[in-house]
C-alpha cells in the first residue's frame, strides 16, 4: 500500500506561502507530498523541486507526481547548497521538520516502539550512524547528554546506565523495556517516548541540518520569496525563532553595545509575530506539537558608498 502523508497545518501553509502561477517552489523535507499536491496546484507551470533525504520517500514522489516535479535525493544542507550551486532562486521555500508518520508505522525502519523493530532510524538508510551504534557505543556521559538535551528527560543520566548495563540492545521494543523501568509514566506519554525522540535526532542530526540550512535557505529566497518552516520540538523552533529574529533586525550588535559595528541589514520580514499552533487531530497525532513559523524575504538595500577625501 502507498504511503500517504497528511499535511500538518496545511491551510496556514497555503495561506502564508501564497502560491502563485509561474513561482518556484523548493521542498526541502518533502516526505511524501502531502503539503506539495496543495501548493503544486497553484503554480500552473511553475518549477517546483522536491527533496529528501529518504530514499523511500524520493521514491513515492518520483512516482506520485508523474515526473512533473524534479525530484532531489538529499539532506537539507546538501539541498540548500544545490540551490546555490546552480543559481536557484526558489520564491517558496517549506521545511516540514522531524519523521513523518510513515516512517513511524514502518517498523523496519526502527523509529518507533510499537512494533519489534531493528535499532535504526536512519531517515537516510545510506548513512553510516544507527541508533544501535548510538546505544551500544557511546559512553555514559554522551548518552546521558543527547537524552538530556534533545529528549528533555529529567532521568538522562539513569537512562544511560540503565542502557549500558542492558548491553547489546537490537531491538526497538528491548529499548523501550529498558527506559521503562527506570522512568515512571506520566500521562498519557509512554516513558521510552523522550529517549526514541533523543536517539532519532542523534542519528540524523536534525538540529545541526536546521542550523546550517537557514542561512543557506535565506540568501537562495528570491526577493519577496516565502519561506515557512513547521517543527515539532521546542529546540527546533527555538532555532528557527532565533534565526528569523536576527534576520529581521538591521542591528544584531549585544544588547547595551552604544555604537553598532555588526554591519547587518534585515533579509526577512516575519509573517508570523508568534508560532501558528497545530490542533488535536486523531488522524494525525502529530499535528498537536506542530508550530508554524514563516518570513518574507526583503528587497536589499543598497549599499552606502562612503567617499573619502579630495
Amino acid at each position: 500500500m502507498k504511503p500517504t502523508h497528511i499535511p500538518v497545518l496545511a491551510n496556514e501553509v497555503l495561506a502564508l506561502l501564497n502560491a502563485r502561477a509561474g513561482e518556484c517552489y523548493f521542498d526541502g523535507t518533502a516526505g511524501y507530498g502531502g503539503h506539495a499536491r496543495e501548493i503544486m496546484s497553484k503554480l500552473g507551470n511553475g518549477r517546483v523541486i522536491l527533496s529528501d533525504r529518504d530514499v523511500h520517500a524520493t521514491t513515492v514522489l518520483e512516482s506520485e507526481f508523474d515526473g512533473r516535479p524534479e525530484v532531489w535525493h538529499l539532506d537539507l544542507v546538501a539541498a540548500a547548497k544545490r540551490l546555490s550551486e546552480e543559481s536557484i532562486h526558489p520564491d517558496l521555500i517549506l521545511l516540514d521538520l522531524g519523521v513523518s508518520s510513515p516512517q513511524l508505522d514502518t517498523p523496519e525502519r526502527g523509529f518507533s516502539f510499537k512494533d519489534q523493530g531493528p535499532l535504526d532510524m536512519r531517515m537516510d538508510a545510506d548513512a553510516s550512524l544507527s541508533a544501535a551504534d548510538i546505544v551500544n557505543t557511546y559512553s555514559e556521559q554522551h548518552l546521558a547528554g543527547i537524552i538530556g538535551q534533545y529528549g528533555e528527560e529529567h532521568r538522562a543520566k539513569t537512562v544511560a546506565r540503565a542502557m549500558i548495563a542492558a548491553r547489546p540492545l537490537t531491538t526497538t521494543t528491548q529499548l523501550a523495556d529498558v527506559v521503562r523501568k527506570v522512568v515512571p509514566r506520566a500521562g498519557g506519554i509512554d516513558p521510552a517516548t523522550r529517549t526514541f525522540q533523543a536517539i532519532r535526532m542523534e542519528v540524523n542530526q536534525e538540529l545541526q541540518q536546521l542550523e546550517l540550512a537557514l542561512p543557506l535557505l535565506t540568501d537562495a529566497l528570491a526577493s519577496g520569496g516565502r519561506i515557512a518552516v513547521i517543527s515539532f520540538h521546542s529546540l527546533e523552533d527555538r532555532i528557527v525563532k532565533h534565526w528569523f529574529d536576527r534576520e529581521s533586525r538591521d542591528c544584531v550588535c549585544p544588547p547595551g553595545q552604544p555604537i553598532c559595528t555588526c554591519n547587518h541589514s534585515a533579509t526577512l520580514a516575519k509573517l508570523t509575530k508568534r508560532p501558528i499552533l497545530g490542533t488535536e487531530d486523531r488522524n494525525n497525532p502529530r499535528a498537536r506539537s506542530a508550530k508554524l513559523r514563516a518570513a518574507a524575504k526583503l528587497k536589499q538595500k543598497p549599499k552606502e558608498v562612503h567617499e573619502g577625501p579630495n
